[in-house]
């Protein structure tokens, strides 16, 4: 798909948007739960945005039609970054987006997306599903009446798209750069001017100067963005989101006014979605950073050992600063951590080894 058609329909749904003032309960006709799904992507763009929409229809079929889930991409319904509130007060009922993105409400929030220098997807599903993640999530997200779920990872995400090339760590200062989480607070201790905008903003954020550099995912979807059209320069390796998990989000009575076996239907079919759009990433990206470098002319740059060591420093006192801001932020990087120490040590002797031989 064209970058123009995901600006189209990113422009009609905001105008949709405006039209909407309220937002009915979950209704029940004829024994069907319909349900509102909004999520912070836009409509039909390739992984995020279609991700939600296949969750939709697998669901549908799996329940016989007794669970009807209606997705909404950005703006359509609310404005991507209201997507956490609209789900929390009951205005929709499910949201899809990535975590990180309400981490003004508590820091802990990251780490269910990703942090710098964290966990890679296979990583990060193991702690979610086997260290003690979920438990954790599941208390965090309570507080603000959210039962949550991983159900997407787009695997390591890329370094960005620079206006100019990064050779030393003063190159980062005075730029302004798009990048959300801690990962971005990490670029903001480096000199830069972070801010987070949502993916529609991104690109004619680009090409009107607003922006000097971002950094989006990874080949895929930035090939549909267009970036390679006002930009030059894209970095590798991404510090930021090793392995980016996003999230299907339950308004917590909704949830719980599901019957047991249609939770176990959805939590199964998230589990599938999440294992599907990982693999679905790293096949896509592969083919788009061929065309990108082909046919597009794209420079691909290495960030020097300083500025990813920089990366490293400022990302460690980022995550240190966040964990000392409540105990419960607290509780979950120790968790997180006592997983990725076992899983780097296994990882070094298996997966790290038989890629560096091969």
């Amino acid at each position: 798909m064209k970058r123009r058609n995901f600006l189209t329909a990113t422009a009609t749904a905001a105008a949709t948007a405006a039209a909407a003032s309220a937002f009915p309960a979950p209704a029940l006709a004829q024994g069907t739960k319909q349900l509102k799904m909004v999520t912070t992507w836009p409509k039909n763009f390739p992984g995020l945005g279609t991700s939600p929409e296949r969750i939709a229809v697998k669901i549908r079929e799996a329940t016989e039609g007794a669970i009807d889930i209606k997705v909404y991409a950005a703006g359509e319904l609310v404005p991507p970054f209201d997507s956490f509130d609209a789900v929390s007060t009951g205005a929709a009922d499910i949201y899809n987006g990535a975590e990180y993105y309400w981490q003004g409400k508590s820091k802990a929030f990251a780490f269910f997306t990703a942090v710098p220098f964290g966990m890679t997807a296979n990583e990060l599903n193991a702690w979610i599903y086997h260290g003690g993640g979920q438990a954790l999530w599941d208390e965090l997200s309570a507080r603000f009446n959210l039962k949550p779920f991983m159900s997407s990872n787009t695997g390591t995400q890329w370094g960005g798209w620079f206006n100019k090339e990064v050779n030393t760590l003063e190159d980062l200062k005075g730029l302004t750069i798009r990048m959300p989480g801690l990962g971005g607070d990490a670029l903001a201790k480096l000199g830069a001017t972070v801010l987070t905008l949502p993916g529609g903003e991104i690109f004619p954020s680009l090409e009107s100067g607003r922006i000097d550099a971002t950094e989006w995912v990874g080949p895929w979807n930035d090939l549909a963005f267009g970036f390679y059209q006002v930009t030059k320069y894209y970095y590798w390796p991404g510090f930021h989101e090793p392995g980016a998990g996003l999230a299907t989000v339950f308004n917590l009575d909704v949830w719980n006014d599901l019957t047991p076996s249609q939770q176990r239907i959805i939590e199964a079919v998230l589990g599938w979605e999440n294992d599907y759009t990982y693999t679905e990433y790293l096949y896509h990206n592969s083919l788009a950073l061929n065309t990108l470098t082909s046919e597009h002319g794209v420079v691909l740059r290495d960030f020097p050992d300083e500025v990813f060591d920089g990366f490293r420093r400022a990302s460690i006192e980022t995550v240190e600063e966040a964990v000392e801001e409540d105990p419960f932020n607290k509780r979950v990087y120790e968790s997180f951590l006592e997983t990725q120490r076992y899983t780097a040590e296994g990882l070094r002797y298996a997966d790290a080894a038989y890629l560096q031989r091969r």
